[in-house]
């Protein structure tokens, strides 16, 4: 005969006293065992949150050194025709998005499916001294780079790498011979997304402040809780609830930590170069409609004729499909010459996710091959 356990005992207590010793012993036991898993847990959350940092998946070899970039390397040994610049993201994460694990890299699938010459813009985090950079900057190193090939490339955008890829097609079309936009913002109007209502929500001055916190720099540590901010009950308890009922799991710990090696680290931008993005680009839309100013020129997206692809998430709330699939209305390429795809998922899995990379990005590797 057993008596109902107190709250919290995990097992039934014996009625008889002489099993009283048995089940003292046993209660201690798991009591031990629940503080070695919690103190786990709580190893890990700190390991997590403060003890991870970004590192690229793939071989490579920096190839230049600038202000703003590590310019690198991932061209095979066999490398022949036209070189491909990969883009990635200026907005508060390093360039891992674009190689973030063996068998699980953007980078890779592109090299294994016939892209040979190929490259990565690896943004350096802002410092002090960079806080009054602003986009032009970064434009003219990225024309830094294509000389240095060549003159002429491939340009695959990635996310806020792809308006700047926009820029660059229509600052110097000739030296672009095609493009490929995945998730890219290039109609910032577009559609009613949740970035779209918070730049409209918030005045400017709303941002200069965030900038004037950072000291002129627009801090990493503040997008990263914007993000998770928007999904606040992912971020704040499912996860940490999924993480202690999987503690024990090397598997999953191995996957945690990956991710959060890139999405735990941010890294900060110049406040100069955010606060134009943000008035100029997300509230003003002077990209798609032909006013912004780069490199000293007007640019105007109807002198972007080479061959474009675009690519976006059905369910990406960061940047829309429209903000994506508008561009075609702005463009100067032809309509035949247009490529459009909607791929299953979200923002994040347009480039590191396993099944767009299988599905999607084998396809626009050999859409990039045909246009050499």
């Amino acid at each position: 005969m057993t008596r109902t356990p107190p709250a919290g005992v995990p097992f039934p207590i014996p009625a008889l006293p002489i099993f009283w010793p048995m089940a003292a012993a046993a209660m201690f036991e798991a009591g031990t065992e629940l503080t070695a898993r919690n103190l786990r847990f709580l190893a890990e959350e700190e390991k997590l949150h403060f003890e991870m940092h970004p590192a690229l998946a793939s071989a490579n070899r920096p190839l230049l050194e600038l202000r703003t970039m590590i310019f690198r390397d991932y061209s095979d040994g066999a490398a022949r025709g036209l070189p491909t610049i990969v883009d990635a993201p200026y907005a508060g994460h390093s360039a891992m998005i674009a190689d973030y694990q063996p068998g699980q890299s953007l980078m890779q699938t592109l090299r294994e499916h016939g892209v040979s010459r190929l490259y990565l813009t690896d943004w350096r985090s802002a410092t002090e001294d960079m806080k009054d950079l602003e986009i032009d900057q970064y434009l003219a190193e990225l024309n830094v780079c294509v000389d240095e090939l060549g003159g002429r490339v491939n340009l695959v955008g990635l996310c806020q790498g792809g308006w700047m890829a926009a820029m660059y097609a229509a600052r110097f079309p000739h030296k672009v011979a095609s493009l490929v936009l995945a998730g890219s913002p290039i109609d910032t109007d577009a559609g009613n997304g949740p970035i779209r209502q918070m730049v409209h929500t918030y005045p400017t001055s709303f941002y200069e402040e965030l900038v004037e916190m950072g000291g002129g720099l627009m801090r990493g540590r503040f997008m990263l809780r914007g993000w998770k901010n928007m999904h606040p009950d992912q971020h704040y308890l499912a996860e940490h609830v999924d993480l202690y009922e999987h503690i024990d799991d090397p598997d999953y710990l191995r996957k945690q930590e990956a991710f959060a090696s890139w999405y735990e680290s941010p890294i900060d931008l110049p406040g100069r170069w955010y606060l134009q993005a943000i008035v100029q680009l997300f509230k003003e839309n002077r990209l798609a409609k032909g006013t912004f100013v780069a490199l000293g020129r007007t640019l105007n997206l109807k002198d972007v004729t080479c061959p474009v692809y675009l690519l976006a998430g059905e369910a990406d709330d960061i940047t829309t499909p429209e903000q994506v699939f508008d561009a075609v209305r702005y463009l100067g390429t032809p309509a035949a010459q247009v490529t459009s795809r909607l791929v299953p998922g979200g923002h994040i899995g347009l480039f590191m996710g396993s099944r767009t990379l299988k599905d999607a990005w084998p396809d626009i590797a050999a859409w990039i091959a045909a246009q050499a």
